[in-house]
């Protein structure tokens, strides 16, 4: 991994990106799992809409959701630009930083406006 960091926290890195890709698992399934109902129960996007407008369970799971992926995509987009591109300088952890902090901004927002009623708006 970059030189920039230490055997310590190439390590941390590698455990986190482990840890979310299981939380990750465990989303995709649950969400693919309610995608499936919502067709075979003739829900439109619409009404499912409707029913997540002040569901805050359903905004807890798309917030860990969001969260899990701020952590996995930017550590799996920094080795990509590290074995991919040479980019091994300071300036990719900097760069995966952003980005993770771009990804919880928009995540997070996109839940809010769904679970919100009239977040949408």
């Amino acid at each position: 991994m970059s030189q920039s960091l230490s055997v310590v926290t190439q390590a941390k890195l590698w455990y986190w990106q482990r840890i979310s890709a299981m939380v990750l698992a465990l989303c995709v399934i649950v969400h693919l799992v309610g995608i499936i109902m919502a067709v075979r129960g003739g829900l439109s996007g619409a009404e499912v809409l409707a029913r997540t407008q002040g569901n805050w369970l359903f905004g807890a799971f798309y917030a860990v959701f969001v969260l899990a992926s701020t952590v996995h995509v930017p550590i799996g987009l920094m080795r990509i630009a590290e074995e991919w591109l040479g980019w091994r300088s300071r300036s990719v952890v900097i760069a995966a930083w952003l980005f993770a902090a771009l990804l919880a901004f928009a995540g997070l927002r996109a839940v809010y406006a769904v679970v919100m009623p009239g977040g949408a708006a």
